[in-house]
């Protein structure tokens, strides 16, 4: 698995972990990247989202329920909720993360780690999202 996919899915399971459990995140990350023995670089990334999407946190879920409106943002699935939390803080906030990535490696998460039918969720909500707000209006 690519460094940056791992770092990913390792940001992810520490979001679904604070979320569930409300540990602490500095915490949560640590021992999510010493378990998954991630090298330097993908420690680094993962800690950016982890920490970027709990900043970020009421702006993203604020997003979610705008382009998702049938879908109550705490009923939505931890898994889905979280994956859609990275994806748009990334879309936002990693310049060096081209949008075709970020959204691809969304859909990728929530085929690892979601419901059947979170792919197609997640992929329609980053959609309308990209939809409202065209690339060059993005942090790039």
């Amino acid at each position: 698995m690519k460094i940056r996919r791992q770092a990913r899915a390792v940001a992810l399971q520490a979001l679904y972990e604070i979320d569930s459990v409300g540990h602490s995140r500095d915490q949560v990350i640590q021992g999510r990247i010493e378990d998954e023995g991630l090298p330097a670089e993908g420690a680094e990334f993962a800690t950016a989202l982890v920490r970027g999407v709990a900043e970020q946190r009421d702006r993203l879920d604020a997003i979610i329920k705008k382009h998702a409106p049938e879908w109550p943002v705490d009923q939505l699935a931890t898994v889905d909720r979280n994956i859609l939390r990275i994806a748009l803080f990334e879309l936002q906030h990693a310049g060096d993360v081209p949008i075709k990535v970020a959204i691809n490696e969304a859909v990728e998460l929530a085929k690892l780690f979601g419901s059947d039918t979170a792919p197609r969720f997640v992929n329609g909500v980053l959609g309308a999202f990209l939809h409202e707000h065209p690339a060059g209006e993005l942090r790039r």
